[in-house]
């Protein structure tokens, strides 16, 4: 055999079982590609995504589409090759691994957090769309989480009302931190309750829970971060009652980007005016109960789900500006927004043809 064709073969052979290596190796990362789009308008698995019993609602038009991003499981390890072809393919994100599934948390502790965001934010929605319309809603600070393992376990409980601590009414979850940190490790600090089972039966009512007040004495422990700050182990957080039922139906999404969305949804089947005007329009941003729009993970990979499924304007927060305008997807006009007023005033001009008015992420 003539040496050039057999260097060739084994340049041939060598290349193909590197490829084989790459594609059975598992690598270090991950993958973040775009995901679904759901109008929160409409329906979805068979049921509106939105229902409002107890209040007027009025038809809606078009599409105010939250999104999503895909990623590989935990479990998963992607191979060098899977890894390289995502890498090359411009619409998918590869990311160390640990981005996604920190080694200090389980899987199961990951997608726990993720749920409760989710649901956090669908309070947040509800509250800040009500507001936008001067509905009056009823709020109080809770306790959010228990850290496993803490003083706080066992004796306070996700939901219960806190009313007090140390004799000193709390108005803001704030409030809670800067009273036990009074404390020195080792101290007893008193926390005034009205617990998760009667607050939830308020709830239920429609109400502010009242009544039934419990005060519980926790021994303040060493934070782990600060050995000379007092902690008991809880997160607190806050609770509302609301004057009608909203209920966010959608399975299967975590974290808290949706919030922008869900908000503007709720505010459109509240009100006669019909919001979009029949365009397609999508967005993301997490929402806090004041209205105020925060940036979110993944916004160039939404951007591209929005486009695909149709989308001619994104809503984005104003913080994702600058990277979602890196690569815009053909046919889609970025909203810069910061407050639920911002993404109203943009809904306007669209539904009325003044685009230029639009403050987009290119003129930004």
């Amino acid at each position: 055999m003539p040496r050039r064709t057999a260097t060739l073969l084994a340049a041939t052979l060598t290349l193909m079982t590197l490829v084989f290596v790459m594609a059975l190796t598992p690598s270090p990362y991950a993958e973040m590609s775009p995901g679904p789009t759901v109008n929160t308008l409409g329906e979805h698995g068979g049921e509106p995504v939105l229902q409002i019993e107890g209040r007027k609602t009025y038809p809606t038009t078009g599409n105010l589409n939250m999104t999503t991003v895909r990623v590989t499981g935990s479990d998963y390890r992607m191979s060098f090759l899977e890894a390289f072809t995502g890498w090359v393919s411009g619409n998918d994100a590869v990311v160390p691994h640990d981005t996604l599934y920190p080694d200090d948390r389980s899987a199961e502790e990951v997608d726990q957090e993720n749920a409760e965001e989710f649901t956090a934010s669908q309070e947040s929605a509800k509250v800040a769309a009500l507001k936008e319309l001067d509905i009056p809603v009823q709020s109080w600070v809770n306790v959010a989480t228990v850290v496993g393992d803490s003083p706080a376990e066992g004796r306070l409980h996700a939901g219960d009302e806190i009313v007090a601590v140390d004799g000193q009414k709390v108005n803001a979850p704030a409030d809670v931190a800067g009273l036990v940190t009074k404390h020195e490790p080792g101290e007893d600090t008193t926390f005034t309750v009205i617990p998760a089972k009667r607050v939830e039966a308020a709830k239920k009512a429609g109400r502010r829970p009242s009544g039934g007040e419990q005060d519980v004495t926790i021994t303040t422990m060493k934070a782990p971060d600060d050995p000379k700050r007092a902690m008991v182990g809880i997160q607190a957080g806050s609770d509302h009652a609301f004057p009608f039922e909203i209920d966010i139906k959608l399975a299967d999404v975590g974290g808290p980007s949706a919030g922008l969305m869900f908000s503007l949804g709720i505010v459109d089947k509240l009100t006669e005016e019909d919001l979009t005007g029949g365009k397609f329009i999508a967005g993301t941003g997490t929402i806090d109960d004041d209205g105020n729009v925060g940036p979110i993970g993944g916004v160039e990979l939404k951007t591209i789900g929005a486009r695909e499924q149709g989308a001619e304007y994104f809503l984005t927060p104003k913080a994702n500006c600058k990277s979602a305008a890196r690569d815009t997807p053909d046919g889609l006009t970025l909203v810069e927004v910061s407050t639920i007023d911002d993404a109203l005033g943009a809904l306007e001009d669209i539904r009325s043809g003044d685009t230029d008015a639009l403050k987009t992420c290119a003129k930004s």
